[in-house]
């Protein structure tokens, strides 16, 4: 039986979203894939395929999580995993995403949906990349090191969203389950 593919995001204001499109600018010369900035967020925890009938138990989950909204600095671009092995290209998020990430997976720990491997590190992707040339490669790290200490702005982090992600053709299409204002 398939699922309902989801993930747990805070959400990116169409201001800053459309200072990425300008950053975005800079890579659609090379072979990467750009997000649409309509998608672009910050996943705070993907969980899968999950079957309909455990979404409730996922929106009771994330109502007993309690925080308090903090202010996001968005701006710095990087990539992952490293410069000379690159496959996504993002935008940091800097406050306090991490602790709020921790209080995300233990409110979904019972549940059975385990710790997410490595650090977590709060970004938003702007790009994705498949294979790319040497020279590619080195044009792709000028350009993240020309953007590395932009910055694209404030907001208010106040809520997490679980959100449906249903794929297509032409990409992506994501609709809200539940927001868990806080």
């Amino acid at each position: 039986m398939i699922g309902i593919r989801t993930f747990i995001a805070v959400d990116i204001p169409n201001e800053i979203r459309d200072k990425l499109k300008d950053i975005q600018k800079e890579f659609s010369r090379f072979d990467v894939k750009l997000v649409d900035p309509a998608l672009i967020h910050i996943t705070m925890k993907f969980l899968g395929d999950v079957q309909e009938k455990r979404i409730s138990d996922i929106t009771e989950a994330l109502d007993q999580i309690e925080y308090k909204p903090f202010t996001s600095e968005i701006g710095g671009v990087g990539v992952f995993p490293k410069p000379d092995y690159i496959r996504v290209i993002w935008v940091g998020a800097a406050g306090d995403f991490e602790p709020l990430h921790r209080k995300v997976e233990d409110a979904l720990k019972p549940l059975g949906f385990g710790k997410d491997r490595g650090r977590f590190t709060a970004h938003a992707t702007i790009a994705r990349v498949k294979k790319i040339s040497p020279d590619d490669r080195a044009a792709i790290a000028g350009v993240v090191a020309q953007f590395s200490d932009c910055k694209l702005g404030s907001m208010t982090v106040d809520a997490v969203k679980l959100k449906k992600s249903t794929l297509t053709r032409s990409g992506p299409i994501y609709d809200d389950l539940y927001v868990k204002k806080f």
